[in-house]
């Protein structure tokens, strides 16, 4: 991203638009990604290319900082285009566009693993005409374009006052995220221990068909067990469960456990699923002794659970505004004041893990 030219006047000029390029080999979703993001100012499509050779040659000659790409296409697919793409140009972001398929997601994963910053499912009709479709890809382009360049300091007077530390350790941890959350959660998993002492609950704004993908993926990291959650799950100490797609993720005690149960009730803060639900029975089951991990996303979605929990003594780390893609989520529930600790992302495990070991080893701080 070009740096932000400096006026006659001293003062600096409005940040140089986020450069986006389009590589699909359909040209009506090319048209349909390039009409969704037509009204945010601050965004420009620099190119619509139709294979993934032609988006490789493109980088190569041009600034991009985002970089749509397909997967499937003549010529290149997008994954042999995805490593190109990083060589000529380190820090561009590339976003898989996916089909709302198993093999989509699975592609998609893999395309993760390779480099790629996020994936986003192809739009149809009905979605190109969304709102909350425009509005989500717009956030998610600005998000990793941020990325390419410092955030300003603060404001005066809009510092976080954290919570002190919570009296007795946890009985469950719990996280959420959305956008830009995949990468997230694989770093964040990979910082936990292998000996963990107590369940992990995730839920992640994922259509149905890419969370079974999701779960064997934090599987392979070899951390921790993980499945995608089922009806009657036993709810066991070092052990992941993940939300599935279209569903919400409820935790119920049975007698001296906790077992899963799937809900189709109507989407919270339009998701299914959605982390509020997944927060609130999570604190009825444990009596408010839930740890909470808020990662990037986009929207308000967990902190109405998280109030409950904090109100009925459990704690919270919010992933910080630098290291998020949107901070949406983990900043809801910073600015409500609802955190114990606001941190990069490199650094929640290990201060997750020292909650879950006791109060000794959490303090009172202020950011």
């Amino acid at each position: 991203m070009q740096p932000s030219p400096a006026r006659e006047d001293g003062q600096q000029a409005a940040p140089a638009p986020i450069r986006v390029m389009i590589c699909d080999d359909s040209g009506v979703i090319r048209s349909a990604i390039a009409n969704s993001l037509a009204s945010a100012k601050d965004i420009t499509v620099v190119a619509k290319v139709g294979d993934g050779r032609a988006a490789v040659d493109f980088v190569r000659r041009h600034d991009v900082d985002v970089v749509m790409l397909d997967i499937e296409m003549p010529v290149m697919d997008g994954l042999t285009a995805l490593p190109l793409l990083l060589a000529a140009a380190p820090k561009i972001s590339v976003i898989m566009v996916s089909s709302r398929t198993t093999a989509g997601a699975d592609v998609s994963m893999q395309a993760l693993r390779l480099g790629a910053a996020e994936y986003l499912c192809k739009p149809t009709a009905d979605m190109a005409e969304d709102q909350r479709f425009s509005t989500s890809l717009i956030a998610m382009v600005r998000g990793f374009g941020r990325m390419r360049r410092p955030l300003p300091a603060p404001a005066m007077g809009t510092a976080l006052v954290l919570r002190p530390a919570p009296k007795v350790p946890p009985r469950l941890l719990a996280i959420g995220s959305s956008t830009g959350g995949p990468n997230a959660l694989f770093a964040l998993v990979q910082q936990l221990s292998p000996k963990l002492s107590i369940p992990v609950l995730i839920t992640q704004h994922l259509p149905a068909g890419f969370t079974p993908i999701l779960a064997q993926t934090i599987e392979r990291l070899g951390v921790l067990p993980c499945a995608e959650a089922k009806e009657g799950d036993a709810v066991l100490p070092g052990r992941i469960l993940l939300a599935p797609g279209d569903r919400h993720m409820l935790i119920r005690r049975q007698g001296a456990g906790m077992v899963v149960h799937l809900a189709e009730t109507p989407p919270e803060n339009f998701c299914r699923p959605s982390v509020d639900p997944m927060l609130r029975s999570a604190c009825d089951a444990v009596d408010g002794r839930v740890l909470v991990a808020m990662l990037t996303g986009m929207g308000r979605d967990g902190l109405l659970g998280s109030q409950k929990i904090i109100a009925a003594g459990g704690a919270l780390i919010a992933q910080d505004e630098a290291s998020s893609v949107v901070w949406g989520m983990p900043g809801a529930v910073a600015k409500a004041g609802l955190a114990h600790a606001v941190l990069p992302l490199s650094q929640m495990g290990a201060k997750l893990m020292a909650m879950i070991a006791g109060p000794a080893a959490t303090t009172d701080a202020r950011l």
